[in-house]
């Protein structure tokens, strides 16, 4: 199949999977690979965006036992990198959600080694609150980095397994979007993106032991598919 410029064109795919291991897989099929942390790590992106965040990282906290390979202070370098590009600074949103900053702070020194690397500056460190998090900071254009055990490692890996581009998704509103906005955005990124890369879509719900991230992965891919994606 060719496309209007005549080159051959993938035929476009889609599929649901589930945590670290699964994203890893996801980014080896050479996937635009979507990351569905519902609570909190993809609505919080989503409000981040919303408030006119240039683009969003996600990367594992420091210690993290999971079966692939993670980097968080590779992805910590690059978010540095695309900050200095925009001439901008990095929000780093992470965990734990109810303790100080030093606490937070100590929990993420690979990808504060890798934004010093980088020589950008980090504007605030901000606890993982979901939609609310637009309350906390002003977020237009900048660049914001997640580090959580969840969303964040499965970000993490796929980044570092080769994932052509590795993005959010949720179906929890934020504080400008309502029913099913959130979703429909989601979904049409992914499609925008694979389309732009010339490949498939994985979502990938962050836990397999989260109802919710499943649910919300497998409604997102439903909409792709309802926006045609896979139509030849």
């Amino acid at each position: 199949m060719d496309d209007f410029t005549g080159n051959q064109r993938r035929l476009a795919t889609l599929n649901v999977t589930f945590n670290a291991s699964g994203a890893a897989r996801a980014a080896r099929k050479g996937n635009v690979v979507m990351i569905v942390d519902l609570i909190d790590m993809s609505t919080t992106a989503e409000a981040a965006l919303d408030a006119g965040a240039l683009e969003v990282f996600g990367a594992s906290p420091d210690h993290v036992n999971v079966p692939v390979v993670t980097n968080p202070e590779k992805i910590g370098y690059f978010a540095g990198k695309k900050a200095l590009k925009h001439d901008t600074e990095i929000i780093i949103v992470t965990e734990p959600r109810l303790g100080t900053e030093e606490e937070r702070r100590g929990n993420i020194q690979l990808a504060l080694t890798g934004i010093k690397r980088s020589g950008a500056q980090v504007d605030a460190i901000l606890a993982n609150v979901g939609s609310e998090i637009t309350t906390l900071a002003e977020f237009r254009d900048k660049i914001v980095l997640l580090i959580t055990e969840c969303g964040g490692v499965a970000f993490d890996v796929a980044y570092n397994h080769g994932a052509p581009q590795v993005v959010t998704g949720t179906v929890a509103r934020t504080m400008d979007k309502r029913g099913v906005e959130p979703a429909k955005d989601s979904a049409q990124r992914a499609i925008d993106l694979a389309k732009k890369h010339n490949t498939g879509i994985s979502l990938v719900a962050a836990s397999s032991n989260s109802y919710e991230d499943v649910l919300a992965a497998e409604h997102i891919a439903k909409l792709i598919i309802e926006a045609g994606f896979l139509q030849v």
